[in-house]
C-alpha cells in the first residue's frame, strides 16, 4: 500500500520507474554530491562563519532544497550549495568587498528573492536574451579558474611568490606532498566514474594527513555544539542596504545564479527528456537559493552531479528526496568534520575547477568583439579574487568594443543599462578611495 500511495504521488508508473530504483538513484545522488559538506562548510567558514555552523547549515540546506525539488517539480535534480559561489560568497563579498558574513548572508537572500521574481515571471528569458551567451560561458570558466587557484593555495603548491605576484611552493613540505598524493587519487577515482569518488578522496586526504601528522590541531581539542548554529540561522543583517556595494554584490551574485541555473537545470531536463518540468524545476531552484540565506549559506544550484542519479535510473522527484533525507542523516558526523585537512579538500576544488573551464570550448573566439570581453572576465576573476569585479569588467567592455567596431545594435538595451551601472559603481568607489 505504501509503495503504491508512494508511486502515485511520484507518478512512478508514468515515468516507467520503480519505487527501489529510485531510491538507488538517491543514494548514488548522495554519494556523489556529500562532499560539499565538507567543501562548502569549509569555504564559508573563512568568511567567518562558525564551522559547525556551516556544516548544519549546508545539512539541512541540501536536505530542505531536495525535498522542495521533489515534491514541488517531480524531478531528480539534486539542489547543493554551488561551487564558486560559495568562493564569490568568501573571498569576494566578504573579504574583498568589505561585508560582514552576516551582511553576505543577507545579500544571498535579496539575490534569492529576486531569482524567485525571475523564475515566476518572464523576467528570466529577458535576461538570458539579453547577455551574449559567449559573456555567460565566461563567467563559469572564470569561476572555474578561480576554484583552482584557491585550491592550489590550499594544498601549498602555489604561494605568494617573492619576485611575481605567484610562485611554485616548496615541493618538499609534507602539506605539499599530502596535496599531491591526494589530487591524484581524487582524480583516478573521478576518471574510473567510482562511486562517491570524492567521498572517498576525502577521507584518503584525512588519513594520509592523520599519517603524516597534519591533521588541524583544534580538532582534537575542539567539540560540537548545536548552540553554534543559533548564531547562524536567520542571522543576516541589511545594516549597509543603504550603500552602493551592497547592491552591487546583490546584482553580481543575481546574475551568476540566475544564469548558471538556466544553463544547469535546461541541461537536466534535456538529459530526461521531460522540457515541461523546466519551468517548476527552475522555481523550484529560485526558492531554495532564496533560503539558502535563512538557513546560513551560499546560494543553492541544480548540481551537476544530478546526471549520476539520472544515469541511475531517477526519473522522478523521489530521486531528490531520497538524496534530501541522506544529507539529513549526515548530521550524525558533524563533530568530526574539524579533522578534514587542507590537502583533502584542495584536490576536490582543483578538479571541479577544471571541469568548469572545460566550458572555454563554447567560446566564440574567432569575433574578436567577443573574444576580448571573455578572455578579461576569464582572467581578471582569479587576477582580481574578486567574481564580481571580473564579471564588471568584462560587461563594461563587450558593448565598447561592439560600439567601436560599429556593432552598436548587437547590444541589447537590457546590457547597455547593466554595463552602465557597473561602470558607475567603478566611479564611485574611485571616488571613494
Amino acid at each position: 500500500m505504501k509503495q503504491s500511495r508512494i508511486g502515485g504521488w511520484f507518478q512512478l508508473d508514468a515515468h516507467g520507474s520503480a519505487l527501489r530504483k529510485e531510491i538507488i538513484a538517491g543514494v548514488i545522488g548522495f554519494m556523489t554530491t556529500v562532499y560539499i559538506i565538507a567543501v562548502n562548510s569549509f569555504i564559508l567558514s573563512e568568511a567567518g562563519i562558525p564551522l559547525e555552523g556551516a556544516v548544519l547549515a549546508t545539512i539541512l540546506t541540501c536536505f530542505i532544497s531536495c525535498l522542495l525539488m521533489g515534491f514541488w517539480a517531480n524531478t531528480p535534480i539534486i539542489l547543493v550549495p554551488g561551487m564558486g559561489i560559495n568562493a564569490m560568497f568568501t573571498y569576494t563579498l566578504v573579504q574583498s568587498m568589505g561585508l560582514s558574513w552576516q551582511e553576505a548572508l543577507a545579500v544571498v537572500f535579496i539575490s534569492g528573492a529576486l531569482f524567485v521574481v525571475t523564475a515566476f515571471t518572464r523576467l528570466s528569458q529577458l535576461l538570458s536574451d539579453a547577455i551574449p551567451a559567449t559573456l555567460k560561458e565566461a563567467i563559469t570558466v572564470g569561476l572555474g579558474l578561480f576554484l583552482m587557484l584557491i585550491g592550489l593555495e590550499k594544498g601549498g603548491i602555489v604561494e605568494r611568490g617573492d619576485n611575481s605576484i605567484i610562485a611554485l611552493g616548496q615541493l618538499n613540505e609534507p602539506i605539499v606532498m599530502a596535496t599531491v598524493i591526494s589530487f591524484f587519487v581524487a582524480m583516478i577515482l573521478f576518471l574510473r566514474n567510482v562511486p562517491g569518488n570524492f567521498l572517498w578522496s576525502i577521507l584518503f586526504g584525512t588519513l594520509l594527513a592523520w599519517w603524516l601528522d597534519l591533521l588541524p590541531k583544534q580538532a582534537s581539542s575542539s567539540k560540537f555544539r548545536f548552540s553554534d548554529y543559533q548564531e547562524v540561522f536567520a542571522n543576516m543583517s541589511f545594516a549597509s542596504w543603504m550603500e552602493l556595494p551592497f547592491w552591487v554584490a546583490v546584482f553580481s551574485i543575481t546574475m551568476v545564479i540566475v544564469f548558471e541555473n538556466i544553463g544547469l537545470v535546461h541541461g537536466h531536463v534535456t538529459i530526461l527528456r521531460q522540457p515541461e518540468k523546466f519551468k517548476k524545476a527552475y522555481q523550484a531552484n529560485a526558492i531554495s537559493a532564496m533560503l539558502s540565506g535563512v538557513f546560513g549559506t551560499s546560494p543553492t544550484v541544480s548540481s551537476v552531479e544530478s546526471a549520476a542519479a539520472m544515469a541511475s535510473g531517477g526519473r522522478t522527484g523521489l530521486t531528490a528526496v531520497t538524496t534530501g533525507i541522506l544529507f539529513l542523516s549526515s548530521i550524525f558526523f558533524i563533530p568530526y568534520m574539524k579533522y578534514i585537512p587542507d590537502n583533502a579538500i584542495a584536490p576536490i576544488l582543483m578538479i571541479i575547477g577544471g571541469l568548469m573551464i572545460q566550458n572555454v570550448r563554447n567560446l566564440e573566439l574567432k569575433d574578436l568583439t567577443e573574444a576580448f570581453p571573455a578572455i578579461f572576465i576569464i582572467a581578471m576573476i582569479p587576477f582580481t579574487s574578486s567574481i564580481a569585479d571580473g564579471i564588471a569588467i568584462g560587461f563594461i567592455l563587450y558593448p565598447i568594443l561592439k560600439v567601436a567596431s560599429g556593432k552598436g545594435k548587437d547590444v541589447s538595451f537590457p546590457l547597455y543599462v547593466i554595463a552602465g551601472l557597473f561602470f558607475i559603481n567603478f566611479v564611485l568607489h574611485s571616488v571613494q578611495l
